[in-house]
């Protein structure tokens, strides 16, 4: 492909990586799509295409780092960069209302950070951490928004009973 230039592509190219690395990204996409798709079905914030991007390039960032500076000091601090980062990205996805001072998007926040989670345990080739985080993630968008009600429920009628005491 290059070879009028002199470059030798075979020389710079593993194909063996490639593929490993798809495999691994792919991988941490797909763990990321219900969760996804929740935020989707429930919010206005991130949802289809924030969550699995987010778990994508946290892969990526995790596994060209591995590749490049190996497993020492400047590993860890790569990757503590790369949770900055995304507690960042998740930081604008939280909203406050002046009128009644109610904050939202803090489960898309948090699940933003979550699939970073993800995509670095998938990089690391920690399969059974990434499956728990996905599958834990999920259970509590699923479970936690009727719980959520039940508890607000139960909140708005001690509130009524004080008031109607009083």
């Amino acid at each position: 492909m290059l070879d009028f230039l002199g470059i030798n592509v075979e020389h710079y190219i593993d194909w063996g990586v490639i593929l490993r690395h798809l495999l691994l990204i792919c991988f941490a996409l797909v763990l990321t799509l219900p969760v996804a798709f929740n935020r989707e079905a429930n919010s206005n914030g991130g949802g289809v295409r924030t969550f699995p991007l987010v778990a994508v390039a946290t892969c990526s960032y995790t596994l060209l780092c591995l590749d490049v500076l190996g497993t020492g000091e400047a590993t860890g601090k790569f990757m503590a960069g790369i949770v900055t980062g995304i507690g960042f990205i998740g930081g604008g996805a939280i909203l406050k209302s002046k009128e009644d001072a109610k904050v939202s998007g803090l489960a898309n926040a948090a699940s933003i950070w979550n699939t970073g989670a993800i995509g670095m345990s998938v990089a690391w080739q920690r399969f059974e951490i990434a499956i728990i985080i996905a599958f834990i993630n999920f259970l509590i968008l699923r479970l936690g928004s009727n719980a959520k009600k039940i508890v607000k429920e139960n909140g708005d009628c001690d509130d009524d009973s004080k008031s109607a005491s009083n």
